[in-house]
């Protein structure tokens, strides 16, 4: 099924576009393959990034918006990604970076092409686990930078995935958030008050 990819706010675009545009920019970059990259390269795929703060007592994800991420396209493939900030002036270029989460998240959209049912793709940060995922919101018309992961969407772990959790394996949030809840919470030290 094909998945619905939320518009990014144009100044995010324009500040990657001009960043993408600057010399010095791309030269100052601690990216060897966006500098080393040949030919023409540009933003693709904007994906709202939303950071997991926390998880009620009810069980319900908390999460907010921390910017947007562009895979850097150049040739047939992603070489680097772009990441932007919401700033008091609006939208702007925060970093280049590349690495393994940049392969893996093309790897689990190409993935989410053989499911059944359509969705919009986010991205999802657990830092307590130095973790992201895929997230699969199910509703394809929300706004891509609102909402929380709903029982019924699914996280996919992008790789590297911390240890016993799968990367690449797709999980219903009602199914993997009480790993990740279990994993996040800190265990009380012995002797100290509960």
């Amino acid at each position: 099924m094909p998945l619905y990819v939320p518009p990014a706010p144009a100044p995010a675009l324009r500040s990657v576009l001009t960043a993408l545009g600057s010399p010095t920019a791309v030269r100052e970059a601690r990216t060897p393959s966006l500098r080393g990259a040949q030919g023409p390269a540009t933003p693709e795929l904007p994906l709202p990034v939303h950071v997991l703060d926390r998880i009620t007592a009810k069980g319900t994800p908390v999460t907010r918006l921390a910017g947007w991420r562009f895979l850097i396209r150049c040739g047939d493939q992603a070489v680097a990604a772009a990441e932007t900030m919401l700033t008091p002036d609006g939208w702007a270029f925060s970093h280049f970076f590349e690495g393994p989460y940049i392969a893996s998240t093309e790897r689990a959209l190409r993935q989410t092409e053989t499911l059944a049912q359509s969705y919009q793709p986010r991205l999802l940060s657990v830092p307590g686990l130095y973790m992201l995922t895929l997230w699969l919101h199910g509703d394809c018309a929300a706004d891509g930078a609102a909402g929380h992961p709903a029982a019924t969407d699914l996280l996919v772990p992008l790789a590297p995935a911390p240890p016993g959790i799968a990367a690449h394996r797709p999980h219903r949030v009602a199914e993997l958030l009480p790993v990740l809840t279990h994993r996040v919470t800190p265990v009380p030290l012995l002797g100290s008050p509960a």
